[in-house]
């Protein structure tokens, strides 16, 4: 059987790890169906289990105007599935003895040390009262720091960081120490650790990456991620070199096709390096990462090869650290997220599910994953021992219910 890291070749038949191949391409008839009915522009999706790559699914158009269809070569901007190697790369220099998960940030942003709490009033009168606890690195990795995003269009906070220009981007020309900077001087939605909120944690998690390491993000990437792991074709935006017309386009509701702004901004290597969402990738490259965390750590089943962490850190990676161990719905503030809140729990980059029943969706428990706003995913499934990527260009992911359809439809073909 062909190890899954070579290629996006399948040389194994499905049977031979406890899948039935007919009722895999189900799985694909189902999003071949959303492609002919004009709300998917062109999908690749990937399944493997115990290492070995069982299914490749494509359809549609890496760029339907141009008529250009979807191929291995690919390459998708995976927005916030770099949470999850911003994350890894922040927990290698954890095993290093680089930090504790309880430190407080200001150790290394100074500018985090007084950042107020807003309680009251609008966006342009906010009414705040000072931390009662220092924001800590876990609550950067578990997004209870306070912080949001301005796109969820739910709070005065999220308004003001609108106004200071963060919604789908950041200010132009602003570099990863001044983004802290400039969120810094907004107000947190509430005090560290209280609740959880999806928002830029995992961007000022970046940036203390950076400090820490000494260096940017794209080099601790480098080191830390890619090189051990073989990603190759994964990047903080094109860079020289690069085949423009490989990257897919980006499209809004209805396959209509985003603005230049939208579409442009992976087109080189920018000034901010996103830890919460600036890769772009080919879907072989990321599934290295994926498979890397299904076998706890290490790329190939050799522990001494590729290996970015230790297994018992990836265990505790996905993990539900949530007080008391209760779900997202309970924790959580109902705003738009990239997963589902009941039943859910949320670890140190990743979400997990607690309870398939609550969740609504045939899973396993203790399956964990993350998705990005154009609609990509990844799930890890520990008890069936199996991975799942999935990679569109569709703004934002709610449009279509895709992360609860790949569950069913993988899962349906289990035997």
């Amino acid at each position: 059987m062909t190890d899954v890291l070579t290629d996006l070749s399948v040389t194994t038949d499905p049977a031979e790890v406890g899948f039935d191949a007919d009722r895999l391409k189900r799985l694909d008839r189902r999003l071949a169906r959303w492609v002919d009915e004009g709300q998917l522009p062109g999908f690749l999706v990937t399944v493997a289990r115990h290492g070995q790559l069982v299914h490749v699914g494509r359809g549609g158009h890496r760029d339907v105007g141009a008529g250009r269809p979807v191929t291995d070569d690919t390459r998708w901007r995976i927005y916030s599935m770099t949470k999850a190697v911003t994350s890894v790369a922040a927990m290698s220099l954890y095993e290093e003895g680089a930090f504790e998960l309880g430190d407080p940030i200001s150790r290394w942003l100074p500018e985090w040390a007084d950042t107020p709490v807003y309680v009251a009033g609008s966006e342009l009168k906010p009414v705040t009262v000072p931390q009662v606890e220092p924001i800590r690195v876990w609550h950067l990795l578990t997004h209870t720091a306070g912080i949001t995003y301005g796109f969820h269009h739910a709070h005065p906070v999220d308004t003001l960081y609108r106004l200071r220009g963060y919604e789908w981007g950041t200010p132009p020309g602003a570099d990863n120490a001044e983004v802290s900077r400039q969120l810094a001087a907004m107000p947190l939605l509430f005090q560290p650790g209280s609740e959880w909120n999806y928002g830029m944690s995992t961007d000022v998690l970046g940036r203390l990456v950076e400090v820490i390491a000494g260096k940017p993000l794209d080099e601790v990437f480098a080191e830390r991620v890619f090189a051990p792991l073989g990603m190759t074709e994964t990047s903080f935006g094109l860079r020289p070199g690069d085949d423009v017309d490989s990257l897919a386009r980006l499209y809004g509701p209805g396959v209509v096709p985003m603005p230049a702004p939208f579409e442009e901004a992976a087109h080189s290597t920018p000034a901010f390096l996103s830890g919460g969402g600036g890769l772009v990738s080919t879907a072989g490259s990321y599934l290295r990462f994926v498979e890397m965390l299904r076998r706890g750590g290490s790329v190939r089943n050799d522990p001494d090869a590729g290996r970015v962490l230790g297994s018992r850190t990836v265990a505790h990676m996905v993990r539900n650290h949530l007080p008391g161990g209760v779900d997202l719905e309970t924790y959580g503030r109902p705003l738009y997220a990239e997963s589902p809140l009941r039943g859910v729990g949320f670890g140190l980059g990743f979400s997990m599910v607690l309870d398939p029943a609550r969740y609504g969706t045939v899973a396993s428990v203790g399956d964990y994953s993350w998705g990005g706003a154009a609609s990509t995913a990844f799930y890890v499934d520990p008890v069936e021992d199996l991975t799942v990527t999935f990679y569109t260009q569709l703004l934002p992911s709610s449009t279509l219910p895709i992360r609860s359809y790949l569950r069913q439809l993988v899962n349906q073909a289990l035997v």
